[in-house]
C-alpha cells in the first residue's frame, strides 16, 4: 500500500510534483491504550521522523484477544496489517497459521535491515524462536510478574513495610497482620492464571504441561493440577475466604484498586510500573515474586508475558523493507532502554539493559531491575522457558472459571484444577488434530 504525502488525491486530480513523492505505508495493529498507547505512538512518531521512505501507521484494535481476532479476520478478508501484536499465549496459534505469517528472520534477511538474533535476551528470545534458532516474531513488550508493595498501607496497619516478603509463608503472615490492622484489601492480583499458575509453576520448576510445556510437540497434556499448584491455590482460596485476598477480575482490574491506594500488596506485571509510577500518590516499591519455601529451596526463574510483533504475509517487497527497518529501529539500544525505563517491560536486548544500568536508572529507581534479575539469574529449564500450547487463550478462560470457583469456595483447589485439566486437554486434542 502507498500513501501520498499531503493527503489522498482524488482520481480526477492530476498528480503534482509534490504529490508524486510517496512514502511506503506500514500498518501496525496493537492492543495498547492509556500510557502504553501514548508511548507506542511516540515510538512510531520517532521512527517516522527519522526517515522519509516509510510511514508506520499505528492502530489500536482492542485488548490482546480482540487484537488477535481482528488480525485473523483481516487476513481472511485479505485486509491484514503488516505488523500484528499478539500476546504470548497466541504464539502456538500463530505458528500454526502457516501462510498467514512471514517469519521475522526472513523479513529481516530480505529487507537488509540490521538484525542480529544473538543480541536478544535468551529467556525472551526463546519464547518466539524455533528449535533451530530462527526468530519467528520480534519480542516487543515482554514482562514478568513481581510483587508491588504499598508501604503507606503497611504503616497505616502497623506492619513493618520492610519485612521480608520473599516467600509466600512470609506473605501469609503479612496478610494476617494487615487484616488485623484494619486493612480492607491486603492482597489483590492481576492476570491470575499467568501469575498464580503459569509463572508459579515455572518459578518452582514444576511442569505446567507435558512435552516441555508444549515446546517439544503438540501431543501435550496439562499438568496444572499437581501438588505444588494445588497447595498454592488452596492457600489463596483460604485467604479469599478470610478477606485477605480480594478478587477483582480476570485481567488487570485490580490495578485500579492498587493505584488508588486501596490495597497493600499487588501481584502484577513488571509493566505495572508505567501506571503505578504516574498515578500512585503513595510510597510504593517493587519486590521479587514470592515463592513457597515448602516447595523449593530457592526460586527458578519467572517466564514472560506481554506480546511480540508478527509480520503478516501478503504484502510486497518494498513494504517488507519498511517493516524490517521499523523492527530494527525498535530493537536499538536507545529505544529499548527508554521503553524499559518508562514502562517496566523488560529490555529485549542485553545492550539495552546495560545502557539502562550505565545511565543510573536502577540506582535511582530501586527495584526496577528485579524483573530482569528474575528472568536471567538462572538458565531456564524445560519447566521454566515458557509455554507453547494450542488454543491457550480459550484454555485460560477455562482456568479463570475454575479459579473463580476456588475463590468463592464452591470448589476445592484440587477439584478445580482437575476440572481445568480435563476441559483444557480436550481443547489441546482438537488443536493437535487440526494441525497434524
Amino acid at each position: 500500500m502507498k500513501k501520498f504525502l499531503l493527503g489522498a488525491i482524488a482520481s480526477t486530480t492530476a498528480l503534482s510534483p509534490i504529490a508524486a513523492a510517496a512514502e511506503t505505508e506500514v500498518q501496525f495493529w496493537h492492543a495498547f491504550t492509556g500510557r502504553l498507547g501514548e508511548l507506542v505512538a511516540a515510538q512510531v512518531d520517532e521512527f517516522n521522523a527519522s526517515q522519509s521512505d516509510y510511514k508506520v501507521v499505528q492502530s489500536h484494535k482492542g485488548n490482546y484477544s480482540e487484537t488477535l481476532n481482528a488480525g485473523i479476520a483481516a487476513f481472511r478478508a485479505q485486509e491484514q496489517p503488516h505488523i500484528l501484536m499478539v500476546f504470548e499465549v497466541g504464539t502456538a496459534t500463530m505458528m500454526a497459521a502457516g501462510g498467514a505469517i512471514k517469519p521475522v528472520y526472513e523479513v529481516m534477511a530480505e529487507s537488509g535491515a540490521s538484525f542480529d538474533p544473538e543480541v536478544y535476551i535468551g529467556s525472551v528470545k526463546g519464547y518466539y524462536t524455533t528449535t533451530d534458532g530462527d526468530m519467528l516474531s520480534l519480542p516487543f513488550n515482554s514482562s514478568t510478574p513481581v510483587l508491588w508493595v504499598n508501604r503507606d498501607a503497611f504503616k497505616a496497619a502497623g506492619v513493618d513495610p520492610d519485612m521480608d516478603l520473599s516467600t509466600w509463608e512470609n506473605v501469609g503472615e503479612a496478610l494476617d497482620a494487615l487484616k488485623a490492622g484494619g486493612e480492607d484489601c491486603p492482597l489483590v492480583t492481576a492476570w491470575q492464571s499467568w501469575i498464580h499458575l503459569e509463572n508459579f509453576s515455572a518459578y518452582h520448576n514444576v511442569p505446567f504441561a507435558s512435552q516441555d510445556n508444549g515446546f517439544a510437540g503438540l501431543d501435550t497434556e496439562l499438568m496444572l493440577n499437581g501438588p505444588a499448584q494445588v497447595a498454592h491455590l488452596s492457600a489463596m482460596g483460604q485467604w479469599a475466604q478470610d478477606g485477605k485476598f480480594i478478587y477483582t477480575g480476570r485481567r488487570n482490574e485490580g490495578g485500579a484498586n492498587f493505584r488508588a491506594g486501596e490495597c497493600a500488596l499487588f501481584t502484577e506485571s513488571s509493566a505495572g510500573y508505567a501506571g503505578i509510577s504516574s498515578e500512585a500518590e503513595f510510597d510504593f516499591e517493587v519486590r521479587p515474586l514470592p515463592y513457597w519455601k515448602a516447595v523449593a529451596n530457592e526460586p527458578q526463574n519467572t517466564i514472560i508475558g506481554g506480546a511480540s510483533l508478527w509480520v503478516m504475509s501478503g504484502h510486497d517487497a518494498e513494504e517488507y523493507k519498511g517493516v524490517g527497518e521499523f523492527l530494527s529501529f525498535l530493537s536499538t539500544s536507545d529505544v529499548q532502554a527508554s521503553w524499559h525505563q518508562n514502562t517496566g517491560y523488560l529490555p529485549i536486548t542485553v545492550a539495552a539493559g546495560d545502557l539502562t544500568k550505565s545511565q543510573g536508572f536502577y540506582e535511582e529507581n530501586p527495584g526496577t531491575d528485579i524483573a530482569v534479575i528474575q528472568m536471567t539469574a538462572k538458565a531456564p529449564t524445560a519447566n521454566s522457558k515458557g509455554l507453547r500450547l494450542g488454543s491457550f487463550d480459550q484454555i485460560r478462560g477455562i482456568i479463570d472459571e475454575e479459579l473463580e470457583a476456588i475463590w468463592s469456595g464452591d470448589k476445592t483447589a484440587q477439584e478445580a484444577m482437575d476440572s481445568a485439566k480435563e476441559r483444557g486437554d480436550k481443547l489441546l486434542r482438537r488443536f493437535e488434530q487440526a494441525n497434524r
